[in-house]
């Protein structure tokens, strides 16, 4: 995708797309604010340009020639999403809010496993592009303005849920993340 608009457009059209990355900065704006969530951001970024660069030098061709590798990809993914569900519904809402943060890690590892980033990496970001060194800094800069934009929707249904109900937003983003789990298991079997 050459049109730096419609490039602008896609990634945040995808970005912007619930999602198992989306779903963690949420809950990690519901839980814990805005303040504490914002260094998830970095871990997201590493996450997503790692992914993308592993992608696009060695996944891409190997999932080519060896559509098996694809699909045990998928396979992984689903493995962790559900992980990461069950943590997160077994966590106790009655948790100090140190206890009760996402961690870097649970970010940086879903958004490197996230399925988004083979379609940035193999569709939306361009290929042998002159000009690739500018699509892959407006990727930089827009993901962490997208991931903000999900820490404050997370705030938000604090706001709005009051915090007894911090256990609940734990609930609802475990049955999300099954849930994409579910739809990433579909794709590998249909």
């Amino acid at each position: 995708m050459t049109d730096p608009i419609l490039f602008m457009l896609a990634v945040l059209t995808l970005l912007g797309t619930p999602g198992p990355t989306n779903t963690l900065l949420a809950t990690s704006g519901a839980t814990v604010g805005m303040r504490r969530s914002v260094q998830l951001l970095v871990a997201e970024l590493a996450g997503y340009l790692i992914a993308v660069g592993t992608i696009r030098i060695v996944l891409g061709p190997v999932i080519h020639s060896y559509p098996l590798v694809g699909v045990a990809l998928k396979a992984a993914v689903v493995a962790y999403l559900i992980w990461t569900a069950i943590k997160l519904w077994r966590h106790n809402a009655g948790l100090t809010q140190s206890q009760a943060s996402i961690g870097m890690q649970a970010v940086f590892v879903t958004t490197l496993l996230n399925p988004k980033a083979l379609i940035f990496s193999l569709s939306i970001i361009p290929t042998n592009h002159p000009q690739l060194a500018w699509y892959v800094l407006g990727f930089a800069l827009m993901v962490p303005l997208v991931g903000f934009a999900w820490i404050l929707l997370g705030r938000a249904i604090r706001a709005a849920a009051g915090d007894r109900h911090t256990g609940l937003v734990r609930k609802v983003a475990s049955v999300a993340l099954v849930g994409f789990a579910g739809v990433i298991a579909a794709s590998v079997l249909g």
